[in-house]
């Protein structure tokens, strides 16, 4: 993985592969590459620096060309290194790129290396390049069809042929491949962001469906070997998604978006319905008697935030587990339980290999929170809410996190108020604090300042720990992963009451306690755990509701939010968390929208 580019058109390409990969930068990468058939024969070029090298490279050799593929790549199998690189050819003659992994790689790799193949890399890639060469007898199509036969795994590909070239093969299973039909050409991508300046329409393959580009056509066969036709469909992402505009990162751009972001996926709701989440979510709720959560990462957190909602709200048991982790173990299933799965993208690989399983496991009351709708997950589900957070440029999760929170709090109502455990003078209620949301989360953007000054103390440090209860502890769960993401400071969380059970033996005057404390039911307990923590030498920084009963002091500093806002008040404390991380990662010098070792989308196990 990460991302994928291919054009074949009527002019030079090369500037079009580029510029996709520069969009596909967010995503996160180690190395970059591109082939194309040029007048001269097959050519590759490739850098493990920034596209931005790789640009100049091909500007320096005036590589044109009128068909060709490119690839930013996220190392799973071989270091970042050139020979790991993608495209990768066999016999100098043909070239793949590749998302995804290749589970039987190490078999084929020995079967082709028998025939006389020669590995120059450590990728699995390299072995689906030589098997389809190895099928190859004029037939590019063909030779691909097969190939992708043989594969277990997971993988989206582009492959392009000397002896072919004005054709690229694609193909996908787990892995997304998108089309892109445009007036003077067609193309391929892994994500349609990097395509929105040459495509007029987009064709979404299905898993297992392999096709083939010319300038003026497009052909493809589904895993039974039938034509088909995919609905061409259109997608809309604003510039402004990709443009940082005022802003130094796309992080601070996207923190900032985020009052706009939940007004947009509010739009003004009326009444908690079983509608907001599709035509058959009525049919869908009724009559189940628990939920289970499936998520990774940041969405995973979201969804133990969702648990405190659904059982509090809508007094129904619900269950959070990672994905990962859930699709290897025999669950206990029902057919009156929900399953919802949470996804920034639609195609987190152990999401969605979860969610197949639990289908696969009988269980059909299916519903995803995505903010893609064009994704595998979202096609999967028969109910679905979309997010309308738009582009996410960002490795690091922000404004889909706070647009995920606010979906899961909608349904937690609905089904509440479904299930008879809200009133009408609840709904009301309820309906009021979420359209007063964006107003809140602007104030609390203007806090940005004071973060800033707690930034400069904690970059020095390298150690973080983050403390709070009930529903504040998914949210410190949250701020400590975007802390070691972004600024690779080693973060931990805990429910504060844990502090006497293992973690207070790491507090001493260099590790800085971040704690959240709302005006709640759970205050005292909270300041409590303070003490404890300040007993011994440790420093604390408190993000606290204007009417909390702690005052700054020395070895305290406490920052204050707005007045203590109820259920919804986590995603008001998920902000200046994330601040928090960003200004630190600013003032330790850190790529901030481009982590080390990370992937925007985790589209492999």
């Amino acid at each position: 993985m990460c991302g994928i580019v291919g054009a074949v058109a009527r002019e030079n390409i090369v500037p079009v592969l580029v510029e996709g990969l520069r969009r596909l930068e967010y995503r996160g990468y180690d190395s970059c590459g591109v082939a194309v058939n040029s007048k001269r024969g097959l050519e590759r070029m490739r850098s493990i620096e920034r596209v931005s090298h790789l640009d100049s490279s091909l500007r320096r050799a005036r590589l044109e060309s009128t068909s060709g593929i490119a690839h930013t790549r996220w190392a799973t199998h071989g270091a970042p290194e050139i020979r790991n690189a993608h495209p990768m050819f066999s016999c100098d003659a043909l070239a793949v790129v590749h998302n995804g992994i290749i589970e039987n790689y190490e078999s084929l790799r020995e079967e082709l290396s028998d025939a006389g193949y020669a590995f120059v890399s450590q990728t699995d890639t390299e072995v689906i390049a030589h098997l389809i060469h190895s099928l190859y007898d004029g037939d590019l199509f063909a030779a691909v069809r097969e190939a992708v036969q043989r594969l277990r795994g997971a993988y989206a590909i582009a492959v392009v042929h000397e002896d072919a070239p004005h054709i690229i093969v694609g193909a996908r299973e787990g892995s997304p491949l998108i089309i892109g039909a445009g007036a003077e050409g067609n193309f391929l991508a892994s994500d349609a962001l990097a395509l929105t300046d040459q495509a007029e329409h987009f064709l979404f393959l299905d898993e297992g469906d392999v096709c083939e580009l010319t300038r003026d056509t497009i052909r493809i066969v589904a895993r039974n070997g039938e034509p088909v036709d995919r609905q061409p469909q259109q997608v809309r992402i604003a510039n402004s998604a990709v443009e940082l505009g005022s802003y130094q990162h796309y992080m601070q751009k996207e923190i900032f978006e985020q009052p706009g972001v939940v007004a947009a996926t509010t739009n003004g709701v009326e009444a908690f319905v079983p509608e907001l989440f599709g035509d058959a979510a009525a049919a869908t709720f009724d009559g189940i008697e628990s939920v289970q959560i499936l998520a990774c990462g940041t969405s995973y957190y979201a969804g133990l935030v969702a648990k405190y909602w659904l059982e509090s709200i809508a007094k129904i048991k619900t269950d959070v587990e990672i994905a990962s982790e859930y699709r290897y173990r025999e669950p206990m299933t029902s057919s009156r339980t929900l399953v919802v799965t949470i996804s920034q993208s639609g195609e987190t690989a152990d999401t969605l290999a979860a969610l197949k399983y639990t289908q696969s496991l009988g269980q059909t009351r299916t519903l995803t929170v995505c903010n893609v709708a064009s994704s595998a997950m979202v096609q999967l589900c028969g109910t679905r809410f979309l997010t309308q957070a738009g582009q996410e440029v960002g490795v690091a999760s922000t404004k889909a996190f706070t647009a995920q929170l606010v979906a899961l709090f909608m349904l937690a109502v609905t089904l509440g108020r479904q299930r008879g455990h809200v009133s009408a003078l609840h709904e009301s209620r309820y309906l009021q604090q979420l359209n007063g949301l964006p107003q809140m989360l602007t104030s609390t953007l203007a806090l940005e300042p004071q973060i800033v000054a707690w930034s400069a103390r904690l970059a020095t440090r390298e150690n973080a720990l983050f403390l709070g209860r009930g529903l504040q502890y998914p949210i410190a769960l949250e701020g400590a992963l975007k802390l070691k993401e972004i600024s690779y400071i080693h973060a931990e969380a805990y429910p504060a009451g844990e502090l006497k059970h293992g973690p207070l033996a790491l507090v001493t005057e260099t590790m800085p306690v971040i704690a959240i404390v709302p005006d709640d039911d759970m205050q005292e307990k909270m300041k409590s755990n303070i003490q404890e923590v300040r007993a011994r030498g440790g420093e604390l920084f408190v993000l606290a509701d204007k009417d909390t009963q702690i005052e700054s002091e020395e070895g305290i500093h406490v920052i204050r939010l707005p007045a203590h806002y109820g259920p919804l008040s986590p995603v008001l404390y998920t902000v200046p968390l994330q601040l928090l991380a960003y200004h630190t990662a600013c003032a330790r010098g850190a790529d901030i929208d481009k982590p080390r070792n990370l992937a925007k989308s985790v589209t492999v196990e």
